[in-house]
């Protein structure tokens, strides 16, 4: 811990010493029509030697804009392009930007940005990409699939670049600074539930693949997703959506300030609400709920300040079918859509409050400030083996926790000049501390009874971090990042069944080097290499006493990103991930098994192409190869880790009147077991909706499986035995996928 004091001491001294006191010249980027602030455009100059983006207020800083400099060009996707005169400009200037439809005409390949190299394809995408449902949410994220298994209240099953993920072992994901992850889950390490976002109040998503980024801490192995909830909601509404299934679903976002004022002030205050119901397509109804409220308050505080603060609340109560084996599928014994034990399910709860205050200096100095506080209850009701290790009562399993979390982070952003070199110096302080008490695994009997338990305890896992990056420009075309983080760790287990209490204590640094080259304005090159980390539970770890608890991942990308004429772009890269020691969560037997040494490569490919005006078509390609590294050949994959995926769709998109999107997922075979000799079989999947905006009211159309085709949509070779079974028996056993499955939703706004 002294060690970490000193790094933050140090940190905290070199930021002082760089900051020299500058007139504060800045840019605020409004819509020209709402009047809310515009992030991540982009201000720049004609050679580039000066380009930044906004930032989620709105503002630019001129801080590091050499002198002489008069005109600069604002572009930002959905919105017209405007060059504005900074000549004689000592304070803020107030800049109005004109909304429109998205064109990739005003997409800017970037090398200078602060959002890394994804960026670009990101803010198309939320712009134009239709979201269906919560489970929309994610895929998003260009290569990342996603699969239910157990009832639609439980966290997914997350795929991306090689890695079964889980629920989230190698992904952090935050949601407003938020982290949605749980360590030291009852379920599973990283478990992550976004259930508690409501779709249609997401005003950004920014993402990226492998440990390239000092801000991103535990699980940002394979990558980090963010999302932004909207700070202004640009009018009131209200929504009803009714489909097959008995499935009705009514959400609403109000705005709780008087709009002149609250425009003039630069202050939001709204109200979001979701309420859903669903018997889902199964044969034993789900009598699936889920509620969700958002309360959020956004403004400027003072002619520097800015705070954001908010209170969400969600709910979740479920039965789910569970995962069927082929065999009583194909022996006619239970349907596609039956259960073997239809009593599985569960019920959770999420309460969130965070204050974050933003504040910017007249030296360009911004200094972001969160402090934040979760309550999370979770209960699952599983049973994945049916009569194997209980032929009397059956194997269902309870998985259960009260978890309090709390958290902090202290991040410095500075432009700065070293000698007459461009930089940027972002440095922080994270913290996170949870609180779980009696993380629960017993063997039960029909929800009610419990027969067996297997562990039982209260956790405490501290997590303090610092980090800093440095950007240096050496040229208008060419910038080198240097980053630095480091992770103290702190975990303890009382253990109630065992009567024992056992603690540890481990350390990890992570470096970071990026490279980012712009050829010209339309090709963007780069090399971005780092360590990350996972950790591992800690019931395990306190065992080591805190020998491989936090194991590096080592990964490089090798990529492009390049604007092809007005009307294509396109984002490649080669990539490879060494982890040293792969953990293997079966949290359904209380054991993390050591998978040894793993590694993965492959290529990554994201064309987004505007064929004519209105109509965009876009395609993702991923293709990977991960092997165990410790295992003889032929007995080295790695189950479920899926080697080729795509995503596309085309979308006709108007402001007004009639829109429409078309869209597949493509999961290919993948091995199920170490030998390969069992396989899960892939799947080709098309959706679409159709809908209609006036400037009062929409209404739509979505279809999901637009051609009824049947598919697993998760998968898992896994030993079981029937009531009536003398042995047991090894196969796959799957959740099926969705049907055709449509809905009808009208919205109103006011």
């Amino acid at each position: 811990m002294t060690r970490l004091l000193s790094v933050l001491f140090c940190l905290f001294m070199l930021n002082n010493a760089i900051f020299s006191q500058e007139s504060k010249r800045t840019i605020l980027l409004l819509n020209d029509i709402t009047g809310i602030p515009v992030a991540n455009a982009t201000a720049h100059n004609s050679t580039f030697s000066f380009s930044r983006i906004s930032d989620h207020n709105g503002l630019i800083s001129l801080a590091s804009l050499a002198a002489g400099e008069t005109e600069l060009i604002i572009s930002c996707v959905g919105y017209a392009a405007k060059t504005i005169n900074i000549s004689g400009l000592v304070n803020e200037i107030t800049v109005r930007l004109t909304p429109k439809i998205s064109s990739l005409q005003e997409v800017l390949v970037n090398a200078g940005s602060q959002k890394g190299v994804f960026h670009t394809i990101s803010d198309l995408d939320i712009q134009l990409h239709p979201i269906f449902n919560s489970q929309e949410v994610l895929r998003i994220v260009p290569g990342l699939f996603i699969g239910q298994h157990a009832g639609g209240g439980k966290a997914e099953q997350l795929f991306l670049r090689g890695f079964d993920l889980d629920h989230g072992t190698d992904i952090n994901i935050t949601v407003d600074g938020l982290p949605v992850n749980m360590v030291s889950h009852a379920h599973g390490q990283g478990y992550a539930d976004l259930h508690f976002v409501i779709p249609e109040l997401i005003e950004k998503v920014n993402f990226s693949k492998g440990p390239y980024d000092a801000d991103k801490g535990n699980l940002a192995t394979a990558g980090y997703v963010e999302f932004q909830t909207k700070n202004y909601l640009e009018k009131s509404f209200a929504k009803l959506e009714v489909g097959q299934y008995n499935t009705v679903r009514a959400i609403t976002g109000i705005n709780l300030l008087n709009a002149k004022k609250s425009k003039e002030k630069n202050q939001s205050l709204y109200f979001g609400g979701e309420a859903s119901y669903t018997d889902n397509f199964f044969e034993s109804p789900q009598h699936f709920n889920r509620f969700n409220g958002l309360l959020k308050y956004h403004g400027r505080i003072s002619s520097s300040s800015y705070m954001t603060a908010l209170a969400s609340a969600f709910t979740s109560k479920w039965n789910a079918s569970g995962q069927i084996p082929e065999r009583s599928v194909k022996d006619g014994s239970i349907g596609w859509f039956g259960a073997i034990d239809d009593r599985e399910g569960g019920n959770t709860s999420r309460y969130n409050l965070s204050t974050e205050l933003t504040t910017y200096f007249n030296n360009g100095l911004k200094w972001k400030n969160q402090v934040f506080y979760t309550r999370y209850l979770f209960e699952l009701y599983s049973n994945f083996t049916f009569f194997l290790n209980d032929p009397l009562n059956g194997d269902q399993i309870r998985q259960k926790e009260a978890r309090n979390l709390f958290g902090l982070s202290s991040v410095l952003d500075k432009e700065h000049y070293i000698g007459k070199l461009q930089a940027n110096l972002q440095s922080g302080v994270q913290i996170r501390f949870d609180a779980t008490e009696n993380s629960e695994l017993s063997r039960t009997k029909d929800r009610i009874t419990t027969t067996l338990p297997i562990q039982k305890g209260s956790i405490r896992e501290l997590n303090a971090a610092v980090f800093a990056e440095e950007k240096i420009k050496f040229s208008s075309k060419f910038d080198i990042t240097f980053g630095l983080r480091g992770d103290y760790f702190t975990n303890s287990y009382d253990d109630v069944l065992n009567t024992s209490k056992l603690s540890s204590n481990s350390f990890i640094a992570s470096p970071k080097l990026n490279f980012d080259y712009r050829v010209n304005k339309n090709v963007h090159l780069y090399w971005h290499n780092g360590q990350g980390f996972h950790s591992n539970d800690t019931r395990v770890a306190v065992q080591q006493n805190g020998r491989d608890v936090v194991t590096p991942a080592w990964g490089s990308d090798l990529g492009a990103v390049l604007k092809i004429g007005d009307k294509v772009v396109f984002q490649t890269a080669l990539w490879y991930l060494w982890l040293q020691q792969e953990f293997v969560y079966v949290g359904d037997e209380g054991v993390v098994e050591p998978g040894g040494q793993t590694r993965r490569y492959g290529w990554d490919a994201s064309l987004r192409y505007e064929m004519v005006k209105n109509i965009f078509v876009d395609v993702d390609l991923n293709y990977a190869r991960p092997r165990a590294i410790d295992a003889p050949k032929g007995e080295n994959y790695l189950p479920l880790a899926p080697i080729f995926t795509s995503t596309g769709g085309i979308t006709y998109k108007k402001a007004m009147g009639w829109n429409g999107s078309v869209r597949y997922r493509f999961m290919g075979d993948r091995p199920a077991n170490e030998d390969n000799s069992v396989v899960a079989v892939g799947h080709f999947i098309w959706d679409a909706i159709v809908n209609y905006n006036a400037r009062k009211w929409e209404s739509g159309i979505t279809i999901q499986n637009i051609f009824n085709s049947k598919w697993k949509e998760t998968q898992f070779d896994t030993e079981s035995r029937l009531q009536a079974e003398p042995s047991p028996v090894s196969e796959i056993h799957f959740t099926p996928g969705t049907p055709f499955f449509m809905r009808v939703y009208v919205s109103v706004f006011f």
